[in-house]
């Protein structure tokens, strides 16, 4: 992971979605203000869900200037124990996050929980006072979208969805260059996530002491079903539909957040999903194979793809074609890749009489001469993130300028819902056997 001095060399880098910070939050402008902060006053900020990906967020906000991690809440004793030994023993531990929210110095939470609790821990956070910065995909049911944007506008809290890619100096560019018209007119988007492993596939390691002791097995279930004690539903929680949303939510999300702020679309109309389980049969009832369509306004079609079976090379991407060319999003690069049209149709004469033939092809090279072919490579068009380059520390500071500002964060609760709402349609597509329709205007089912 990149040292501190990397994260600020990163944050140095120019950011177009700086931008955002000169708009008022739609939902703040309904309610009672907040003032702003200095710059310079420190944020305490407390982690809510200290399992793999949020002690990585952590690691990775604490970096931001004037943030200061103040309180854990985990269901696992043995993270709570870790989080003292990464942070510090004066760090408040909990297995009741509601025992953070009652901290008068919170100022934020970072909510990294199993998906079927983020509606519920977001909405008792901004209720609470605190900032939100919530994990993706920001709901596991469409009914959670409504109740946490409500919360937000109701609360005047400020509320970031962690799909980080939307604040990358890498998706800026390419947002510019096709709104440069440097591709012509978008038709068509390809997405893939593909996995060539066990811990890919959310095979995470389930600790030697995993019990009823050191676990809060009953505060993990929440809404779930009640069901024995499984260590394996515990910390593999992404393997099962009652606490995760498979691979649409916890991939397709990310594909559908980078769509969205390159095109600057609110979503798909239209969708359609196939798959299924194919290898990883170990009791998990999230699929590891998904593939889907959608149709959007805008005039373009969106194609994703996660496989979790991918025997080759393991690989994340983007490929964005146009009339007049393709712009490809891989790793730290965007790359635009111009091929001119030839400047003749060409013609298909060999099935003609041989007379016929001559005739045509006279006739065809008095309105195309032949022109000696000039040597002129394809035009092509790269930009590549610094060395180093996190978008993570990026999508962070965004959000600790909102909060400190009180203006829009770059990825708010209606961009979250739509997202994740056009990520779930392929689940559902897939459930239903059907195509689904959606109104990203509206973000409900039609």
């Amino acid at each position: 992971m990149p040292d501190r001095r990397a994260f600020l060399q990163s944050a140095a880098k120019t950011t177009m979605l700086a931008a955002a910070a000169g708009r008022l939050h739609p939902l703040l402008a309904q309610a009672p203000a907040v003032a702003p902060r200095s710059a310079n006053d420190q944020i305490n900020l407390a982690l809510i869900g200290a399992g793999i990906q949020g002690q990585f967020d952590t690691s990775v906000a604490i970096t931001v200037p004037g943030v200061k991690l103040v309180a854990v809440a985990d269901c696992y004793d043995g993270r709570l124990t870790h989080a003292k030994e990464l942070w510090g023993n004066d760090v408040f531990t909990t297995r009741d996050y509601r025992e953070i929210l009652k901290r008068p110095d919170v100022d934020a939470v970072l909510i990294a929980t199993p998906d079927h609790w983020h509606k519920q821990a977001a909405v008792d956070s901004m209720k609470a006072g605190k900032d939100v910065y919530l994990e993706k995909p920001m709901i596991h049911l469409y009914s959670d979208g409504p109740e946490i944007i409500d919360a937000a506008k109701s609360t005047n809290r400020i509320l970031q969805v962690g799909s980080q890619r939307v604040s990358s100096v890498v998706y800026a560019k390419a947002k510019e260059l096709l709104a440069s018209g440097a591709i012509g007119k978008l038709n068509m988007v390809q997405a893939r996530w593909d996995r060539n492993s066990s811990i890919g596939a959310w095979n995470y390691s389930v600790p030697l002491d995993a019990s009823t002791e050191t676990c809060d097995w009953p505060r993990f279930l929440g809404t779930a079903p009640k069901i024995p004690w499984s260590g394996e539903r515990f910390f593999q929680w992404r393997k099962w539909k009652d606490y995760g949303s498979g691979v649409a939510g916890d991939l397709f999300v990310h594909l559908f957040s980078g769509t969205h702020f390159i095109t600057g679309s609110h979503g798909p109309t239209r969708a359609m999903a196939t798959g299924g389980l194919r290898y990883w049969k170990d009791g998990r009832d999230a699929n590891d194979v998904l593939l889907a369509l959608f149709d959007y306004p805008e005039g373009f079609n969106l194609s994703l793809r996660v496989n979790f079976v991918d025997g080759g090379e393991e690989s994340e991407g983007f490929l964005f074609t146009g009339s007049e060319g393709q712009m490809e999003i891989s790793g730290r690069t965007v790359t635009v890749t111009r091929v001119p049209p030839s400047k003749e149709p060409g013609y298909t004469v060999s099935t003609f009489a041989d007379a016929q033939q001559k005739a045509y092809i006279e006739q065809y090279r008095k309105k195309y001469p032949v022109v000696h072919p000039e040597e002129t490579p394809r035009d092509v068009e790269a930009f590549t993130a610094p060395q180093g380059y996190l978008d993570s520390y990026d999508h962070f500071s965004n959000f600790f300028k909102s909060v400190r500002s009180r203006q829009v964060p770059v990825e708010d609760a209606t961009f979250g819902f739509r997202a994740a709402g056009a990520a779930l349609l392929g689940n559902l597509s897939f459930e239903k056997d059907s195509i689904i329709h959606w109104n990203p205007e509206t973000m409900k089912i039609v």
